[in-house]
C-alpha cells in the first residue's frame, strides 16, 4: 500500500533533520504499528504520507505512485483519524458526518456506522453535550465514511473505557479482515500487542526495530519460566532455562511433586521492550505528546 524509501525531513527553522534516512513498506490488508517517544519523528512521518508536509527527500509511493503525482483523489481512498477530536460542537453529530460526507464520492451507511460505536441514539445531539469518549467514537465513523482503502489511527482508544475501546478494536480487525489497511499509533501497548501484524520502533528520526510483535517479544524476552510453589507449607519460587535440558527435567520434576501456585514464561511486553528500544518510559512519552499538543 505505502512504500517508503530513504526519506529524510528537515522543517525550515532547524539545523537538524527531524526524519534520517527511514525506509520501511506497508502491505495491503495489515495493521501496522508506527512507535515512538515524543519527538521521534512519528507526526512527521505520518503528515508526510498523508501530504500534509512536502519538502522531503526520499520516496514515498501509494499503490505504487509517487505520492507527489498523486492529486486530491488520492484522499477519497484514505480515512483519517487524529488524536484530538476536532468536530462543529454547534452541530448535531449527525450534521457533522453528513457534512464531511458530502466532500467524497464514495458514501458509507451512516446509521450502520454510528450504530456500530453506539451512537445512533444520540445523532441528533449537539457534540458540545458528547463526552470525550463520545467525540472519539465520532472521530473513528468519520474516518470510515468515505470507505476508504486506509485508515491513518493515532491513539484510537485513548479516552475510551475499557467496553467502547473493545468495539473499537473489533472493528479495526474486521476493517482489516475485509481488506483494509491500517497505520496505528498509540501509547497503549495492549492495543498494538492485540492488533498489530508488525511494528516499527522510530527514535530520533530513525527506524530502530521493524518486526512482527511476537518475534520481537521472544527476542527480547527470556526463554525461561519461573514457577511460585508450594514446599512443606512455604512458599518458594523458581526458575528455569529453557536452553537447557537438565533444566527442562527439573521443572518436569517440580511440577510433578509439588503444589504449584503461577508458572510464568520470560516472555516479555512490548511495553517493556519500547522501554528498552527507546530508553523513555510510556508515560513520560505520554506526558511529552501532551504537553507538545
Amino acid at each position: 500500500m505505502f512504500e517508503v524509501k530513504d526519506l529524510r525531513f528537515r522543517y525550515p527553522k532547524n539545523k537538524e533533520e527531524t526524519i534520517k534516512g527511514i525506509s520501511f513498506h506497508i502491505q495491503k490488508g495489515e495493521i501496522f504499528g508506527f512507535l515512538g517517544p515524543s519527538g521521534a519523528g512519528k507526526s512527521t512521518t505520518q503528515k508526510l504520507l498523508l501530504k500534509l508536509l512536502n519538502g522531503a527527500e526520499g520516496h514515498i509511493t501509494f499503490n505504487g505512485v509517487d505520492i507527489q503525482q498523486l492529486k486530491s483523489t488520492f484522499y477519497e481512498s484514505i480515512g483519517v483519524s487524529f488524536e484530538m477530536p476536532i468536530h462543529f460542537t454547534k452541530m448535531t453529530a449527525y450534521e457533522n458526518i453528513r457534512f464531511f460526507q458530502d466532500l467524497y464520492e464514495k458514501k458509507a451507511d451512516i446509521q450502520e456506522l454510528m450504530e456500530s460505536v453506539g451512537l445512533w441514539k444520540d445523532k441528533d445531539k449537539l457534540v458540545s453535550e458528547y463526552s470525550k469518549g463520545m467525540k472519539i467514537r465520532l472521530n473513528i465513523v468519520r474516518a470510515l465514511i468515505n470507505q476508504p482503502d486506509m485508515l491513518f489511527l493515532d491513539e484510537p482508544t485513548n479516552g475510551l473505557d475499557p467496553k467502547n475501546a473493545m468495539i473499537l478494536k473489533d472493528m479495526i480487525k474486521a476493517y482489516r479482515d475485509q481488506g483494509g489497511t491500517v497505520f496505528i499509533t498509540s501509547h497503549i501497548m495492549s492495543d498494538i500487542d492485540q492488533l498489530c501484524d508488525r511494528v516499527a520502533f522510530i527514535v530520533d528520526g530513525k527506524i530502530v526495530e521493524l518486526a512482527r510483535p511476537r518475534d520481537l517479544k521472544i527476542r527480547y524476552g527470556k526463554k525461561a519460566i519461573t514457577v511460585d510453589y508450594f514446599k512443606e507449607g512455604n512458599k518458594y519460587q523458581a526458575q528455569f532455562d529453557m536452553d537447557e535440558k537438565e533444566s527442562k527435567k527439573e521443572l518436569s520434576d517440580l511440577i510433578l511433586n509439588h503444589e504449584i501456585e503461577t508458572i510464568h514464561s520470560g516472555e516479555t511486553t512490548l511495553e517493556d521492550i519500547f522501554i528498552q528500544v527507546t530508553g523513555v518510559s510510556l508515560k513520560q512519552s505520554e506526558f511529552n505528546d501532551e504537553t507538545n499538543h
